[in-house]
């Protein structure tokens, strides 16, 4: 990096040829001896700190303004974009998340309303249906109370009939019986009474 001034000295121009190089070894090495070091990596040489930390506050301070003034500022701009785009998809994301939630609203609301429909129709339904039933079970009764009645008095009618002719057969019939067995002549009027006082 730097020459110390052992290396600028200069040693008077010798003969030409291997004089030359014998001549640059011991102007070295005499260097080397005026201060006492002996084979020392350049930059561990004490001798060049003072340039050494002036290089280091030069290149620090050169590369302090470079990421100052163009590193920062873009990433910098970077982190603010990706904020800004981060701060919208978060406010977008709020919108459709309201707005969801008023959908789900609605659909529930809706959905509650088609249950109440539902049941009211339904309600209506079974009303109707429970007053039909009850009509025709009224029609059903008092067609059947009629034929009830009508059968009534048919089988009175009927029952009447037959006990007007059940003393005529009572008779006809006591009057075959008394001839089957040989009693000889019945008398009519005898065999009407015996049937009555036995009805009686």
């Amino acid at each position: 990096m730097f020459v110390t001034p052992g290396y600028a000295e200069e040693v008077a121009p010798a003969a030409t040829g291997t004089d030359t190089n014998a001549a640059a070894a011991t102007a070295h090495t005499e260097t080397a001896a005026q201060h006492g070091e002996k084979g020392v990596f350049p930059p561990f040489d004490s001798s060049t700190y003072p340039s050494q930390i002036l290089w280091l506050a030069i290149t620090f301070g050169l590369f302090y303004l470079f990421l100052s003034k163009v590193v920062l500022p873009r990433v910098g701009g970077t982190l603010e974009v990706r904020r800004d785009r981060i701060a919208g998809d978060l406010d977008q994301a709020a919108l459709m998340k309201s707005e969801a939630d008023a959908a789900v609203a609605a659909y529930e609301q809706e959905l509650a309303a088609a249950k109440a429909r539902a049941n009211t129709i339904g309600q209506e339904a079974r009303d109707a249906a429970k007053a039909e039933a009850e009509s025709k079970r009224k029609e059903v009764e008092a067609g059947l109370e009629q034929k009830l009645v009508t059968a009534e008095a048919r089988i009175a009618t009927i029952k009447a009939n037959a006990m007007k002719e059940v003393g005529s057969i009572a008779e006809d019939t006591a009057t075959a019986i008394v001839q089957a067995l040989g009693a000889g002549k019945v008398d009519k009027a005898d065999i009407a009474a015996a049937v009555k006082a036995t009805g009686n």
